[in-house]
């Protein structure tokens, strides 16, 4: 057929770079597609809370780690972007997980999964737009390497070596989100290592960015341990979803406080932010990474202590106490990021930071929609 005189070309498949390392499946091995084509994985339970938790060492704080504040709550000033553009660069990834049948070799066994996972940073000018300034995405295929013979997974490395955008990843293997949630079921361990390998995407694309000492970073989530010897121009970590177990004991004798988190921020009002507190409390580490929450938001009209409250994290590798001024002048500046919320569009609207979710749905869009990547991903068919 021709339209307007030229002819039209064939849409071609996204996912043909699949096609090689499906191929070495279906003749080395034997497959079961999965029922109605492909089946999205979802990482349970919430991996930023869990992660927090595990990796923030034990859930009791007893030290301050800034200075000259000593008190626990304190008011900041807002600065809107148009008094003082502090935050000129925003952080998000995404991932999507698949499961697209089960290879079976001998008496073995393994899930097949596909992902697409990514990362998006957005530049804010100070008129208020806003520029994709770096995306990442990588296409993955996962497997049990385990349940798999060697020559098996030989074969499909050679095959994904071979064909670029694809990454053959073994679900076998720890990580820093699997090590922390313990997951045995493979499809579930898929599920969390697509989730770590858009970790490190973010993390390559915060390393990546051409910034300057003035234009900080915010990124979505909890630092981890991956922030601890931080070099690069100035970054924090703004989390929705954090660790809740936590236990605040503060000084001593008849001044002492003891609170629950939910005591601790029920007494945060708008406006206001808690001291800074050091991660790994009692370790080696601690202080690399500090932490301190702030409210955005009034608690009137929601529904718990923790709504309206992010939880802010920054590199701190001198281990020493941070200059409160300093606190004050990045919750100020977070405080007035708060202006626009994607209401009802996500169930932590509450807590959103309008240009993180603009990253965010940067990223999305350069995926492919569940109904392109089922109607694409066939598998070839047996020979012989």
């Amino acid at each position: 057929r021709s339209c307007g005189g030229s002819a039209m070309k064939r849409t071609e498949n996204p996912f043909h770079v699949l096609r090689p390392a499906l191929g070495v499946l279906v003749s080395e091995a034997q497959v079961l597609p999965a029922t109605g084509q492909a089946m999205e994985d979802q990482a349970i339970p919430d991996l930023e809370e869990v992660y927090d938790q595990r990796t923030g060492g034990a859930g009791k704080v007893q030290t301050i780690l800034e200075t000259p504040n000593r008190r626990l709550y304190r008011k900041v000033e807002l600065i809107p972007r148009t008094k003082q553009h502090v935050f000129r660069y925003f952080l998000d990834g995404s991932v999507r997980t698949y499961f697209v049948g089960t290879v079976i070799e001998h008496d073995r066994s393994s899930p097949v999964q596909v992902a697409q996972v990514g990362a998006a940073a957005v530049r804010r000018e100070d008129d208020g737009r806003i520029h994709i300034a770096e995306v990442q995405r990588k296409l993955l295929l996962m497997l049990d390497k385990s349940s798999l013979s060697d020559v098996l997974w030989h074969a499909l490395e050679q095959a994904a070596a071979s064909t670029p955008g694809l990454e053959v990843v073994d679900t076998s293997q720890d990580d820093g989100y699997l090590e922390a949630v313990h997951v045995e079921e493979r499809r579930s361990r898929g599920a969390h290592k697509a989730n770590w390998k858009m970790r490190e995407v973010e993390i390559a694309i915060a390393r990546e960015l051409q910034r300057t000492e003035d234009e900080w970073l915010i990124l979505d989530g909890g630092l981890g341990n991956e922030y601890m010897d931080w070099k690069g121009p100035p970054l924090i970590g703004v989390a929705k979803s954090f660790r809740r177990d936590v236990q605040f004991h503060l000084g001593t004798g008849p001044q002492a406080q003891r609170l629950t988190l939910y005591a601790l921020l029920a007494r945060l009002e708008v406006g206001h932010r808690t001291c800074v507190f050091p991660r790994w409390p009692g370790e080696s580490r601690e202080g690399k990474v500090v932490f301190w929450y702030v409210r955005i938001r009034p608690q009137r009209g929601l529904d718990y202590p923790l709504m309206g409250v992010v939880k802010v994290e920054m590199p701190n590798p001198s281990q020493e106490p941070v200059d409160s001024e300093l606190v004050d002048w990045i919750s100020g500046a977070l405080v007035a990021e708060r202006s626009v919320t994607p209401y009802g569009r996500d169930s932590r609207w509450h807590a959103h930071l309008y240009p993180i979710y603009i990253a965010e749905t940067v990223i999305k869009n350069h995926f492919y929609s569940p109904q392109v990547l089922k109607a694409a991903i066939r598998w070839p068919e047996r020979r012989g």
